[in-house]
């Protein structure tokens, strides 16, 4: 089983450049880096852990897709993957481009994980409503896949309309970049990885058994063939619980790092060395 890594980079922590040489060099598969383009100061939303304060790196969080094209210049294998994008907070068309760009620059090796998101301030600020920001995302990700595949690409939505338009580069990967979903199990997130994704990304790892069922279930009822991706995300490794994981069809994990100094990162990414098979 593929063991990847996640990390809050922020202009404070250790730099992508040589944190992907060293996940690299000891055979981690991947690196997964957040988003948040900015945080409101208002604390009207609460905080995904409970509180009133946010931790620091959510706003000094890096811009994922400029820090992982820094990822691609230094290494030749490692997987570089959102986890997660806020898609609706970016215009399709300009967001597409920078995906396929990344894509192509690496040689194939990009993995779009996107997320609905949960701060309602933020949202607002590029006008997005929390109430149909699944919708929104919908149409973003549909209309990027178009933009990704044809040559000449046109989509009409709610939210997305363009005529027939030309864009490159195309991703290298084909027919798109590989879709992946995080976020809770559920009813809504299970059609949304049936109709236009590749799998799903359980934040934390928790209660995976349980849903597996009911979204192989929705993936078969919309005509996919195979079984969807999952991939635990962001979890704290054992070897129980890896072993776990890969007993229930897991091909990959997704482990947190510190988002801390280059000592303190490097001594995580030494403790999970072990795990990796």
């Amino acid at each position: 089983m593929r063991l990847g890594v996640t990390i809050f980079l922020t202009d404070r922590t250790i730099g992508v450049a040589e944190l992907a040489r060293e996940t690299e060099a000891r055979g981690f598969s991947s690196l997964w880096l957040p988003e948040h383009t900015h945080i409101p100061a208002s604390r009207r939303t609460p905080a995904p852990a409970g509180g009133d304060q946010l931790a620091e790196e959510y706003f000094r969080s890096l811009d994922p897709l400029v820090a992982l094209a820094a990822a691609a210049s230094v290494t030749e294998r490692l997987v570089l993957g959102s986890g997660v994008s806020l898609v609706a907070q970016h215009h399709p068309i300009d967001y597409a481009k920078a995906w396929a760009t990344l894509d192509l620059l690496s040689g194939g090796r990009a993995q779009f994980g996107v997320g609905f998101g949960w701060n309602v301030e933020e949202m607002e600020n590029h006008g997005v409503a929390y109430a149909t920001r699944r919708e929104q995302v919908r149409e973003h990700v549909l209309a990027m896949h178009e933009l990704w595949a044809n040559d000449e690409a046109a989509y009409s939505g709610r939210f997305v309309n363009f005529d027939p338009v030309f864009m490159w580069p195309k991703p290298i990967q084909q027919p798109r970049i590989p879709t992946l979903i995080g976020g809770s199990a559920g009813p809504k997130m299970f059609a949304h990885v049936a109709e236009w994704a590749d799998g799903w990304m359980p934040i934390g790892g928790r209660g995976i058994r349980d849903a597996l069922p009911a979204l192989r279930e929705a993936w078969s009822d919309a005509g996919r063939e195979g079984d969807p991706q999952v991939i635990p995300f962001g979890t704290v490794p054992s070897a129980e619980k890896l072993e776990y994981y890969e007993s229930l069809g897991c091909t990959e994990v997704v482990v947190r790092l510190p988002a801390s100094g280059r000592d303190d990162v490097l001594a995580a990414l030494d403790s999970f060395t072990p795990y990796l098979t």
